[in-house]
C-alpha cells in the first residue's frame, strides 16, 4: 500500500467503476473534491463487463475499477487501458434473504430445496461468476453433495447486470435469496434482509483492481486518484465500508 499519495487529485475527473463501489466511492468523490477547490469527479457506476463494453465502444473516462481481473484483462485486451492495473480492494460473498425469509431459508444448504427462487448477477458480472465458483467448491464438500450446484442453479429465476439489482429484489421480496457482497448490505439494506455467512472454504475473494484508461484527458488527476484508493486515507474510508484491504493482513 501506497504511504501516501504522490499527488492532489486535481482537475476533472470521470471514473467507471463497479456498482458494488458505489458508497464508498461517492465518499471518497467527496472527499477529494473538499481537499481540492475547483476538482470536479463524476462516477459511471454499472456492472465491469458493462464499463468494459462501454469504454471498448468509445466512451470517455479517466479511470476503470473493475470488481475482478478478468475484466480488467479484458479492458486491457480491448486496448483502452493505460499503464498497470492495481489492487486496491478485495470482497467477499454473502448470502441475503429477505427479512421476512418466506423461503424459511437458514442454511446455505437450502438454496438447492426445490422451489427456492434465487437471484444472482448474470455470469459475465464478477459476483455472479464468484457465486457459481462458490457453488462449484461447495460441490467437493459431503454436506452439500457433488449435484448441489447444479440443483443452485435449477433455482434461479433471475439473472441481473449488477450486483445492485440483486440486492434490491431481495429487499423488494421478488427473490428468496440473492448473492451480494457483504458491502452491498449498507446500512439502508441491513433492515430490509437478513445475511447467512458463507464460510472462508466455500468463500471466493474477490479482487478489484484499477487503471487509467488510455486517452484520458487527465492521467496525472486519474493516477493520483489510484493512489489514493491505496493510501491509508483512501483504505479507512474502503474499510469503513466493509471492503477487505488489497493484501491479506
Amino acid at each position: 500500500m501506497a504511504s501516501t499519495p504522490t499527488a492532489k487529485v486535481t482537475g476533472s475527473l470521470t471514473v467507471f467503476a463497479a456498482s458494488s463501489l458505489t458508497a464508498a466511492f461517492n465518499d471518497i468523490g467527496k472527499q477529494l473534491e473538499q481537499q481540492s477547490p475547483g476538482t470536479k469527479i463524476t462516477f459511471n457506476f454499472a456492472g465491469s463487463p458493462t464499463l468494459r463494453t462501454q469504454l471498448s465502444q468509445g466512451a470517455k473516462a479517466d479511470v476503470f475499477a473493475s470488481a475482478d481481473e478478468p475484466n480488467m484483462q479484458g479492458a486491457e485486451k480491448d486496448g483502452t487501458i493505460a499503464g498497470t492495473p492495481q489492487i486496491f480492494v478485495r470482497n467477499r460473498l454473502v448470502l441475503i434473504v429477505p427479512k421476512s425469509n418466506p423461503a424459511g431459508i437458514t442454511t446455505l444448504e437450502d438454496l438447492a430445496k426445490p422451489g427456492i427462487k434465487l437471484v444472482l448477477a448474470e455470469q459475465n458480472v464478477p459476483v455472479g461468476n464468484y457465486a457459481r465458483q462458490s457453488f462449484a467448491k461447495m460441490d467437493t464438500n459431503a454436506s452439500f453433495g457433488s449435484d448441489f450446484s447444479a440443483k443452485v442453479l435449477k433455482n434461479v429465476v433471475s439473472e441481473e447486470t449488477n450486483v445492485k439489482q440483486v440486492v434490491a429484489k431481495v429487499q423488494l421480496g421478488e427473490a428468496d435469496a440473492g448473492i451480494v457482497y457483504t458491502t452491498d448490505v449498507t446500512p439502508s439494506v441491513r433492515p430490509d434482509v437478513k445475511m447467512i455467512d458463507i464460510p472462508d472454504q466455500f468463500n471466493i475473494i474477490a479482487s478489484y483492481p484499477a487503471a487509467v484508461v488510455k486517452g484520458s484527458s487527465n492521467p496525472t488527476g486519474a493516477a493520483a486518484f489510484i493512489d489514493y484508493l491505496r493510501s491509508p486515507a483512501g483504505q479507512a474510508i474502503l474499510q469503513h465500508y466493509g471492503f477487505l484491504p488489497p493484501t491479506a493482513q
